[in-house]
């Protein structure tokens, strides 16, 4: 058994335990029940769930989560919203966060892949200071996708 202090107060019955948490007016909380002889602590158990949950929101607040956001383009992009797009771009990879770009194929638009790639591949080279290629560029139906992760 062990006291609300921490020390040791040896090996007691159940009946002396429960009466010696109930004394001192806290509870009685077996914390290794495998090993021989079970190990139990006097603590008050209201107090110590209450401090184990500010610490975990303690925790929570402090960690970052990486969100995916995707950003949509076409093979014939003109110049201004490249430049728009890559720059929206550029402050999702600076939060810490990953960015899908997708290459949006219509109609004929699939008989020249290759037009698309190289977009796709222009985003990546204007990104690649802050950012690096996770998943590099795939056809799936008629779009094409590119997952850009910060360095």
């Amino acid at each position: 058994m062990i006291g609300p202090g921490g020390e040791q107060l040896g090996v007691l019955t159940i009946d002396e335990a429960l009466a010696a948490a109930l004394e001192r007016g806290l509870d009685l909380v077996e914390v290794a029940p495998m090993a021989r002889p079970p190990v139990v602590k006097i603590m008050d158990y209201g107090k110590f769930k209450f401090e184990e949950a500010k610490a975990a929101r303690a925790a929570k607040k402090k960690q970052h989560v990486i969100h995916l956001k995707e950003i949509k383009v076409r093979p014939g992009i003109e110049e201004h919203d490249f430049e728009f797009k890559s720059r929206h771009a550029r402050e999702f990879l600076l939060e810490g966060n990953k960015v899908k770009v997708t290459m949006m194929y219509r109609g004929r638009q699939l008989a020249h892949v290759e037009l698309g790639r190289a977009v796709l591949d222009r985003f990546a080279g204007g990104l690649n200071d802050i950012g690096k290629v996770e998943q590099d560029a795939k056809l799936e139906g008629r779009n094409m996708i590119m997952v850009l992760a910060p360095k």
